[in-house]
Order: C-alpha cells, then structure tokens, then sequence
C-alpha cells in the first residue's frame, strides 16, 4: 500500500530539544459511554482519528494531530510531549491496513503521551475515537522493541489482511550524544469491535 521507496524508519527524532513554549490548552474527547461494544464485523469506512484512549496506561489525548514524512524520509514526530500523531499518509484507525499512531516517550524533559507504552500487554484494549462519531475498539497482540538501525519498517507499515493498529514511540537507552533514543517501541493491535 505505502511505496516501501518512501518509508520510514520509524521515531527518528525522539530525542530532547529544546522546549517551545506551553502549548494551548485544548478539548480533549469525552471518555466513551459506558455502552456494550459492537463485534467487528469488518473494516470500518474511511474516517479520520480526533482522540485515542489507552486505559491500561492512562491515555487519553486528543485532538490528534496529522503527521507525514520528514525530509530524511522518517514518521514526523509531534511538536510536544503531550500530542498523539496518526501518519495521515496510511489508512485510518478501522479501515484495513496498519493504522500508525506515535508519540514521544518524553519530551524536553517532559513525560510523553507513550512514556508506558513498554509496559503495554496483550490483551489490553486501545479505543481510537473518530471523526464519523464512532469509537475503534483494538486489541493489542504484541509489544516489540528494535534498535532504530533494524527497524522492520514493512512489518510495521506494510500490508495486512484486516485493521491493525501500531503505536510507536521511541524506548532503549538515550544516547546524549545524538540525542536521540536508540530503539523503538512498538504495540501491534487488531480491530476487535466498534462502539
């Protein structure tokens, strides 16, 4: 689906730069109701992601913001430590194919939206809110952590069979020297209902 030529290599720059200022406060999307979860059937039509709830790691972020491809052709990063980004260059959180959400694991010496995303197991459940007013329910399957210098880019963005979801943020030691953090962290997920 995604030319293999393009992508990426992952969270390239999930390093510690310089904080910019606060950023705004913004609305975050209301908890999900308390109603019985529809089976997927299915993938789900096309429909933009607007909030993500990981409650085995006390997520809960929204509005989410478009990411694409940077110039060194890695996934653009967030602007901040809180922001969650979808790759808007891939299918939407539902539709088939691996959705991507990523955000920092910490961020000018802030805390990131996935600085728990290690301690994620199998089995945990990922609701990804969406435009068209209804909620993707994902369940996670795997947990996986790769050096940056063998990440296995078309395990992670290539072709599935159904709706998968990836999480992504950047773990392993921090090296001072670049910067940056030396591996990745990755949930893989499956479309498991719909509310």
């Amino acid at each position: 689906m995604l030319a293999a030529a393009v992508l990426l290599t992952a969270l390239a720059a999930c390093s510690a730069p310089a904080a910019p200022a606060p950023p705004a406060a913004t609305a975050v999307p209301a908890a999900v109701p308390a109603q019985a979860p529809v089976q997927a059937t299915g993938p789900l039509a096309a429909s933009e992601p607007v909030g993500l709830e990981v409650p085995a790691i006390g997520v809960r972020s929204g509005p989410l913001m478009r990411l694409g491809i940077d110039r060194a052709g890695a996934l653009e990063v967030p602007p901040d430590a809180a922001t969650v980004g979808w790759f808007g260059l891939g299918p939407t959180p539902g539709a088939t194919g691996p959705a991507v959400l990523a955000a920092h694991v910490d961020y000018a010496g802030v805390p990131g939206a996935f600085t728990n995303l290690r301690t994620m197991t199998e089995g945990a459940e990922i609701r990804v809110l969406r435009a068209d007013g209804t909620t993707a329910l994902f369940t996670a399957y795997r947990v996986a952590q790769y050096a940056k210098a063998a990440f296995p880019t078309a395990e992670v963005y290539g072709d599935t069979t159904g709706p998968e979801l990836r999480l992504i943020t950047c773990g392993g030691a921090f090296d001072r020297g670049s910067g940056n953090y030396e591996d990745n962290v990755v949930v893989y997920a499956r479309l498991s209902g719909t509310t």
